[in-house]
């Protein structure tokens, strides 16, 4: 199998639009001509590694901070799932389970797995992993379930002094957990994937 760049074509990041690699902008909409994104695996590693550093604090620091009668309760996300299954809310756990620990984890997983595929000398399945790269592309956005429940929660449930609910420092981190998944899966080529299997099957 030989690829698009083995056979001296390079294709437009902006309209997709096939040109020979030797030129430096797209025929078709002026855009910079780049065989590859410029430093693709350095950018989404860094971004994957803030991404891991921001996901201790985002479980561990509370996500929900609720005042009632003047009392003040913490509630991290593991916390609230288990608070959630205590009340039989087991859909509703199972929800903010995956959406917000095993979604994360996992597409940081994927991340560095594919990070470390694209750099191995052997070819690894480039069919699996790009249906990887795309799974983890997609279910980034779900992640943010979490916040969104704190957001609606903030702005409705204000009763004067009786009962107040603020964000926590998990809140905050655990955004940045998404968002920086996010950048380093946009920031992933997954060409590059395909570029060993491309050499190696072109030695066969």
């Amino acid at each position: 199998m030989t690829t698009a760049l083995a056979s001296g074509r390079a294709v437009c990041h902006v309209c997709l639009h096939p040109s020979p690699a030797s030129e430096s902008a797209c025929r078709r909409c002026g855009s910079t001509l780049h065989a590859r994104i410029p430093h693709s695996l350095q950018r989404t590693m860094a971004l994957g590694l803030g991404a891991a550093l921001l996901y201790l604090p985002a479980n561990l620091l509370p996500i929900m901070v609720t005042s009632q009668f003047g009392r003040t309760t913490e509630n991290t996300i593991i916390g609230g799932v288990v608070r959630l299954i205590e009340a039989g809310s087991y859909p509703v756990a199972a929800v903010i389970l995956i959406a917000s620990v095993l979604i994360p984890l996992g597409k940081l997983a994927a991340l560095a797995l594919l990070c470390w595929a694209a750099r191995q000398r052997r070819p690894a399945p480039p069919r699996q992993r790009t249906a990887l790269y795309r799974v983890t592309e997609f279910v980034g956005k779900w992640s943010m379930v979490d916040v969104f429940v704190v957001a609606v929660l903030v702005g409705l449930v204000q009763i004067g002094g009786i009962m107040q609910v603020k964000p926590g420092g998990a809140a905050l981190a655990f955004a940045g957990v998404v968002v920086l998944t996010m950048l380093a899966a946009e920031s992933f080529d997954p060409r590059l994937i395909w570029d060993r299997y491309g050499r190696e099957g072109a030695r066969d």
